[in-house]
């Protein structure tokens, strides 16, 4: 049997308490004692007629009813939505599946689902999507962040030296979007630069980073805790983002950096592989065609490239660079020596000779080394990169030759007390400084290894460093540490008469 319709004393009395009293569905079904099911149909079928609230004054129960129970003249025909550009738009930050439904609705009108059925759909064509779809990436939100497991070899041409390229990946959880890099190491200092670089390519800083726990991002791995590195804080701080590390061995929290990682094994790495660079720069303009091509093609699934999604969803929502970059800053503890000259990356940086014995703190950048005592800045250098050199500034140096207690008389005598060789070897120390006292340091060095070989062997080991024009420390000490000493100055043995038929001797070659 029919359905029997509800009558229009009900109905008006439902729409009044709708649009007047402004009741939920369940209080106006407990008031007009209609049931929530019934009132339900009577609002939609209301809201998709023509009429409006208040109803017309000259509106007659019959009109009432045929704009409510109208009968549909209409394709019954359904179109279905386009979800998969629904799943784009969900991305979008303040997009929900209520307003894509009333978009879709009011261009199809009779022909469109119902918003039950258009999430029923939509949970269906989910479900047959890949798993790593089924997360849902806010626009600018999430940055996953991996190193790929090869390597890429660059040959040194001229030492055939081969150091093997670590490549940094990058993508954005909306988009897809992906940047690549190659660095020479995972160490700290590249590992930071790497985000810079990203950053600058994508033309803004996402509101979170999603890294694995290496070492350079996770001091301390912990599921719920993790203790940042330091530095890796300060440039979060720096461009106004957050770091999540994803929780140790759960590959899910981070899987559009596996997928990415994956991609770009196959689609970079695997067309490189038959080439030969020789320089990193080389290396990343390769790598840079290669990621521009793959970011311009085409995703089956979605019907868009990365590049284009990157366009439409990532980029507008991005925040904005700082006004300067980000540099890497190295924090380190030292104690300022004798020679007022403290020791970063084999390289000698001086200091003011007030502060000799004391401790100082470090802080250096790839152009700059700053030095402070007690908060305050004492020095600042350009960073050097000369092993074992020295940065000195004049007005560091004292000017009675700055200390007594190691003067270059007294230098000299205690050389003299070892030995002749020892007393030259520190006499080439003296003269190979700018000025006397940078020698300090060096001069020290030999005092120690008297104290752990003995004036004899030093003697000895000074011998044959004068002898092969070689009068350093770092020689002399091999040669102790070796017990090599003695060797190069002593007379070669002669050699045996050996009388033997199938020695021919010397009267052969004459």
């Amino acid at each position: 049997m029919p359905k029997k319709r509800t009558s229009m004393t009900n109905i008006k009395e439902v729409l009044r308490l709708k649009y007047e009293c402004n009741l939920s569905t369940r209080k106006i079904a407990s008031c007009s004692k209609v049931s929530r099911s019934t009132v339900s149909e009577i609002l939609t079928r209301f809201e998709q007629s023509t009429m409006s609230w208040p109803l017309p004054e000259n509106c007659s129960d019959t009109e009432l009813g045929l704009a409510i129970y109208r009968d549909k003249t209409t394709s019954n025909i359904k179109v279905m939505p386009d979800f998969a550009q629904c799943f784009v738009e969900l991305k979008r930050k303040g997009i929900s599946k209520h307003l894509l439904w009333e978009e879709y609705l009011a261009e199809y009108q009779e022909r469109a689902y119902r918003y039950s059925q258009f999430c029923e759909h939509y949970t269906r064509w989910l479900s047959t999507q890949k798993r790593s779809m089924r997360q849902t990436h806010l626009a600018g939100d999430k940055l996953f962040i991996d190193y790929c497991g090869p390597t890429i070899p660059v040959v040194n041409p001229d030492t055939g030296e081969i150091r093997n390229a670590q490549i940094f990946v990058a993508t954005l959880g909306a988009s897809n979007y992906t940047y690549v890099e190659a660095s020479e190491s995972q160490r700290l200092e590249h590992w930071l630069e790497a985000h810079a670089n990203a950053f600058e390519h994508f033309g803004g800083v996402p509101a979170l980073l999603v890294p694995d726990n290496l070492k350079a991002a996770v001091t301390k791995t912990d599921r719920y805790a993790p203790k940042l590195n330091e530095s890796y804080r300060k440039l979060a701080s720096h461009y106004r983002t957050a770091v999540m590390p994803a929780r140790p061995y759960k590959p899910k929290d981070k899987a559009k950096a596996e997928n990415a990682v994956l991609i770009v094994e196959r689609w970079i790495m695997m067309r490189l592989r038959h080439q030969t660079f020789h320089t990193f720069k080389e290396l990343n303009l390769s790598i840079r065609e290669l990621m521009d091509s793959l970011n311009q093609r085409q995703m089956k699934q979605l019907g868009a490239s990365r590049k284009a999604l990157f366009e439409t969803l990532d980029k507008p929502a991005l925040k904005p660079l700082p006004v300067q970059r980000y540099l890497y800053m190295e924090m380190k503890r030292a104690k300022v020596g004798p020679d007022y000259h403290i020791e970063y990356k084999k390289h000698y940086y001086s200091v003011p000779h007030q502060l000799v014995g004391q401790h100082v703190e470090l802080e250096a950048t790839s152009r700059l080394v700053q030095i402070y005592h007690q908060g305050n800045l004492v020095s600042q250098h350009p960073a050097s990169k000369k092993e074992y050199g020295l940065s000195t500034c004049p007005e560091h140096m004292p000017g009675n030759h700055q200390y007594q207690k190691w003067s270059p008389e007294r230098l000299l005598n205690w050389g003299g007390r070892v030995g002749a060789a020892t007393q030259e070897v520190v006499n080439r120390q003296l003269m190979s400084k700018e000025h006397p006292a940078q020698a300090n340091r060096s001069c020290l060095g030999l005092l120690n290894l008297a104290k752990k070989y003995g004036d004899t062997r030093l003697e000895q080991a000074c011998k044959d460093a004068l002898m092969v024009n070689k009068p350093y420390l770092r020689f002399i000490r091999n040669l102790l540490e070796n017990h090599r000493e003695g060797l190069l100055s002593s007379s070669p043995e002669s050699t045996p008469d050996i009388q033997h038929s199938n020695v021919r001797g010397p009267n052969c070659y004459h």
